[in-house]
């Protein structure tokens, strides 16, 4: 039985602020088998990849109110590999474009990735600095064909965001 430690990002979400680096800081903690409870004020669709590329598979629940419990449970390691069998991201190379994007309000930088990558040639990537985690902006690259990796930097203030053409 999966022991769970319960992470509440609502009270973040709602004052605006970006939850990423006190869920890291949570999953840091956690003893080997033990899982997170996220209890969030939409679903955290683009924090499924991130968990599963660190072991975690996720089930995820409704509440009231539009809100959700998300179970991430240890033990489900996604495989995503190319036919050599290399991981899909390693050896990226260098951003061809690099945006700052920091200063901008939403919508302005999605519009200004949306554009700039679709001006790359295959393979190329594009970084971008954001002031917050793009959660919208994750199902359009995936929608159009994209890879992405992105994560906040280690004071928590940047978004990091490199986007790699088909």
């Amino acid at each position: 039985m999966t022991e769970y430690i319960d992470v509440d990002v609502r009270p973040i979400l709602r004052a605006g602020g970006e939850p990423f680096a006190v869920i890291m800081a949570a999953l840091e903690r956690l003893e080997p088998g033990q899982g997170l409870r996220l209890y969030a004020t939409f679903k955290p669709i683009p924090l499924f990849a991130v968990m599963a590329d660190r072991g975690f598979a996720h089930s995820a629940q409704a509440l009231d109110a539009g809100e959700w419990e998300v179970l991430f449970t240890p033990g489900a390691m996604k495989q995503t590999a190319s036919p050599s069998g290399t991981s899909v991201f390693g050896g990226w190379p260098e951003p061809a474009v690099k945006l700052d994007n920091r200063d901008l309000d939403p919508p302005e930088p999605m519009v200004r990735i949306l554009a700039a990558a679709d001006k790359l040639g295959p393979g190329e990537t594009l970084s971008a600095l954001l002031r917050r985690e793009p959660v919208f902006l994750f199902p359009q690259l995936e929608k159009r064909g994209y890879r992405w990796l992105g994560g906040f930097s280690p004071d928590g203030a940047t978004y990091e965001l490199t986007v790699r053409a088909p």
